[in-house]
């Protein structure tokens, strides 16, 4: 009976890892003609690309964002919609090829996370294990981006809640094995996630002191946390009050983010490729704090501006930034360290997983101590806006508070 569910689950893995490495070769080869256009140029194309966004939306159907798949996953048992689909494939490679702050982990996760509802379907499954199979298709859409077995499977488990629970403690096997099923399929057919995303300097614990500089920049990125979130909402607050069909707003956010992406062409595009270069260049520490500003707009627009994509490498390249501006201004700070804490409490910070982001980040960056990424998460976890920002997190959270008490 094990080797039948083990089976069920590595299939599933595999057929995401497949389409997930298929949207990515299609998104590389989009974006290798879109790169082309910089500068003044991009005032033009982005908007027209946020026009193609928004009728694509306007006339296939809004696919929604991690919000509704997390809330699909409390109170729908599980069940995720393939009609949104086509909608959601269309808009976000175009999101991403053209520019966006956004990144195809959320494609990714609903286009996977769906074909789990339907294998589901197929098998006549009921309650958690309808549940759990979904989870496991979700995870093997994060693992294929990541290339983090565990770290994806604990990311799909973990960024269903606010606080403290891991409700969902059966769907880790499967999640687990559809991760590793995925990884090998995804792996085969792009040649990534094998070696480190991000090149970072050489860094080996060996002093009780850099706990300390952990948990110092674990507190400096909850406060960019914070700041991003503030950010975040006062962009939903500014879109909201306009007036108008959707592809008004995608097209008013491209023409903000290409205006942006015109004077700091390194807000342009998720930070997969643009991290390496704030690693390799030696930019200045105004440069490198205005610059994560400036991301942290460029994220804030492209989401609530109707735009498709994820948040979670943006986030990586605005801590990235804080890191290094930071280890200029104190000298004498390990610079890899610095950096590496701070994206972890950011991204702790804003998606409330940092179990799951301490493992990404140790994959990510091949930086071996866990420890004090660790350390950065929780501090970034714990010291974190109590309203998240993803909101159907607390939805369930209350939940399961009126049901203790």
């Amino acid at each position: 009976m094990l080797s039948k569910w083990v089976l069920r689950w590595a299939i599933v893995g595999a057929v995401s890892g497949l389409f997930a490495g298929l949207y990515w070769n299609v998104l590389e080869l989009i974006t290798h003609q879109l790169q082309r256009f910089e500068g003044l140029s991009l005032l033009i194309v982005m908007p027209l690309a946020g026009l193609i966004i928004g009728l694509v939306i306007h006339f296939l159907g809004n696919p929604g964002e991690i919000a509704v798949i997390v809330n699909n996953i409390h109170f729908r048992g599980g069940r995720l919609d393939p009609s949104k689909n086509p909608s959601m494939l269309l808009a976000s490679l175009v999101s991403i090829a053209a520019g966006g702050s956004a990144g195809p982990e959320a494609p990714l996760v609903q286009v996977t996370g769906s074909f789990g509802t339907w294998v589901g379907d197929r098998l006549k499954l009921q309650g958690e294990d309808f549940r759990s199979m979904s989870l496991a298709a979700m995870a093997a859409g994060f693992t294929a981006l990541f290339g983090a077995p565990l770290g994806g499977a604990m990311f799909a488990l973990e960024i269903l809640h606010h606080q403290h629970i891991l409700e969902y403690y059966e769907a880790l096997m499967p999640a687990i094995v559809a991760s590793c099923a995925s990884y090998l399929v995804f792996t085969f057919i792009t040649h990534l996630g094998i070696a480190p995303t991000w090149y970072f300097p050489q860094y080996r614990l060996e002093n009780i002191d850099d706990f300390a500089v952990a948990i110092l920049f674990g507190i400096i990125g909850a406060v960019a946390g914070w700041i991003f979130m503030s950010i975040f909402r006062a962009c939903h607050h500014l879109f909201a009050r306009i007036p108008g069909p959707i592809y008004l707003h995608t097209t008013i956010a491209g023409l903000g983010l290409g205006s942006l992406a015109a004077f700091l062409p390194l807000t342009r595009y998720f930070g997969h490729e643009e991290l390496q270069s704030v690693l390799t260049t030696n930019f200045s520490a105004v440069f490198l704090l205005v610059l994560a500003l400036s991301k942290m707009v460029a994220i804030s627009m492209t989401v609530t501006g109707g735009w498709r994509g994820g948040f979670i490498i943006p986030l990586f390249f605005t801590g990235a930034c804080i890191g290094k501006a930071v280890a200029i201004l104190i000298p004498g700070l390990n610079p890899a360290l610095a950096m590496i804490c701070t994206m972890a409490a950011i991204n702790a910070a804003v998606t409330r997983t940092p179990i799951s982001t301490t493992l990404l980040l140790s994959k990510l960056t091949n930086f071996s101590p866990l420890t004090p990424i660790l350390f950065a998460s929780l501090m970034g976890f714990f010291l974190a806006p109590k309203v998240p920002l993803i909101a159907s997190q607390l939805k369930i959270q209350e939940s399961f508070e009126e049901i203790k008490n």
